[in-house]
Order: structure tokens, then sequence, then C-alpha cells
């Protein structure tokens, strides 16, 4: 049997799409069937294919190894071990930290076959499989983290749960957000969009105690601006609900540059890479009465929109700038 955490960021994803993501070699048949005979159980009880999970629950299923599945861990090539390991930023007994570039998809669906999930062979398999414990978006770049087992995932995920990890983003957006520093807050739910597949999933605002409805907040502050053109933005989402940071800029007026799905009427300014300038920079992870602090620089597309603005590191107060977020 396995066990599987609800992370934070899977919280309101419907069981049949939870299980579909970790498994993407299997079919909604076999879902339907294994929740006929109660095979597959949340939190100990029977659920349904639309049973919306919460962060932290446990979701029991039968080893679904032997079923046939596209591409095996053992497949992985030479090529695929050495790529998933020049990813590694970090690693201690606990965790291993990766650097997500920019395209590559976290977890597999129907039309994705390389994803990092799929890498995570390479480095051991059974219990000593990694476990990822958050997610990011194919999009978005930066530091993503994976459990050392089932144990250390499970640590790692009540981390993210209880709110005591803090993740920081950099982004460049369209115009200079007023204030400069603030908070964006409210009730965000999943949707269908106009896309295929995993495109037609979309956030949209909400009322509160509207079916699906989730709290979010993200705090924000202005580290650098282009005229009126774009700023450099701090994100901070004391909340990890889906696309929540693409969500609330594009909701304030002050898209992501680069993004296609959350946009505003605001100009894209020209001749820059029209890829999300969306960055996970910064992890801090509880370490007992310490504190691991995980960064990676922004990606090639986004360090070439810096330079072509004018933005720079050496020119800002950067801790100055993680305190007004905390």
């Amino acid at each position: 049997m396995n066990t599987l955490t609800v992370t934070p960021d899977e919280a309101g994803t419907r069981l049949d799409r939870f299980l579909r993501r970790r498994f993407p070699h299997i079919g909604q048949g076999l879902i339907e069937k294994l929740l006929r005979k109660g095979a597959i159980r949340v939190d100990g009880g029977r659920a349904k294919s639309n049973t919306r999970l919460e962060a932290g629950q446990e979701v029991r299923l039968p080893d679904l190894s032997a079923e046939a599945a596209p591409r095996a861990p053992e497949s992985l090539s030479k090529a695929d071990i050495a790529y998933a390991r020049s990813l590694v930023i970090y690693e201690d007994d606990e965790l291993i930290a990766f650097d997500k570039p920019s395209g590559l998809a976290v977890q597999g669906g129907s039309k994705t076959m390389r994803h990092l999930d799929g890498l995570l062979g390479a480095f051991g398999e059974g219990e000593a499989r990694p476990r990822l414990v958050h997610r990011l978006d194919k999009d978005t770049s930066g530091v993503l983290v994976a459990g050392k087992g089932a144990a250390a995932a499970a640590r790692l995920a009540k981390a993210f749960q209880a709110r005591e990890t803090e993740k920081i983003y950099w982004a460049v957006v369209l115009g200079v957000p007023k204030p400069k520093r603030g908070e964006i807050a409210g009730f965000v739910k999943k949707t269908a969009g106009l896309g295929k597949g995993a495109d037609r999933e979309m956030m949209t605002a909400a009322r509160q105690g509207e079916e699906g409805a989730q709290y979010a907040l993200t705090r924000y502050a202005v580290a650098a601006e282009a005229g009126q053109r774009a700023s450099w933005v701090m994100l901070r989402p004391v909340t990890g609900r889906t696309h929540q940071l693409r969500l609330h800029m594009a909701a304030m007026g002050h898209a992501i540059l680069g993004d296609g799905k959350y946009v505003c009427d605001r100009p894209t300014p020209e001749g820059l890479p029209q890829r999300l300038h969306l960055h996970a920079r910064r992890l801090v992870l509880p370490r007992g009465k310490e504190r691991l602090v995980i960064e990676t620089p922004p990606p090639p597309h986004m360090a070439e929109t810096f330079a072509a603005l004018g933005f720079a590191e050496n020119l800002i107060d950067e801790g100055a700038l993680y305190a007004s977020l905390s």
C-alpha cells in the first residue's frame, strides 16, 4: 500500500485529479474501480472521485507500480539521471532541493511525459525515493524541495500546512503597484477555463462561503521600477493556493510579464522575453531553533529582462524587503 500526503498546493483538488497527477499512467476507469471496492481511502474513510482534498490529508491506495506505465522509473537514461542531478542545489539527510527550470512540469498529466516527479527515481526507488511536498507551476522557476522518504516528506508537508515555512518569489509585473507595499487578500476558487486539459484549470475571485472558496493572502513589495512600464516585485504567498500570485497580481491590474492566462489591460513593454517572469527565489524551512534558507538566482529569461530594465540586486536592500513581507 502507498500513503500519499496532500500538499498545501493540492488543497481543493478533486481526488481523481490528484491521483491522475500523481500516477499519470493510470486511467479514470481504474480509479473508479478502486474507489468502488474501497481500496482508495482518505484519512481512513471511503471517498468518491469528486471528493475535494484538504492539505495534510492522507490518501491510502494499493501499489500501482505494476500497472502499465509509459515509462518506468528504472528506465531512466544516463542523460535523465545526469539532468536530474544537475538540478540539485542543496541536499541533506532529510531533503533534496532543486532549482526547477521554467518549462519543466513538476508532475505528469495526460500529455506531460517529462516531469520532475518522474525524474526522482534518479535518487532511489521504493522507500528511498524522494517525495514531493509542494509544487510550482510548469512555467514558474525556482526552489522546489522533496523529502527523503515518507517520514521526512510528512514532516515537511506539515511544516508547509502549518505555514512554518516562508516562500519569497521574484516577479516582473506590468506597471508599478500602488501602494508599493501591501497585501492582497480575498477568497478564490477553481473554475473551468477556456483551454484544454490542465490549461482549463483557472482560479477566480469568490465570495466567502461559496462552494470551493478558499482564503488567499499575498504580501508584496516593489523592489525597483522601470518608469511606469514594469516593476520588479517581491511576493510572499502567506497561503498556498493554486496560481495565487498570478491571479492576485492580475486582479490588482499588474499582471506578471509573460502570463497568458491571468492578464490585465496594461501594455507589455516591447523587446522583452515573453515567458512567465515568476521565480521562487527563496524558501525558508524550520530546523529546530534554526532556519534553513535555500535560494537560487532567476532563470536566463528573467536575467535578460532585469538587464534590459536596469534592475540589479546590488541596488536594492534585499533583507529589508524580505523583512517587510514578514
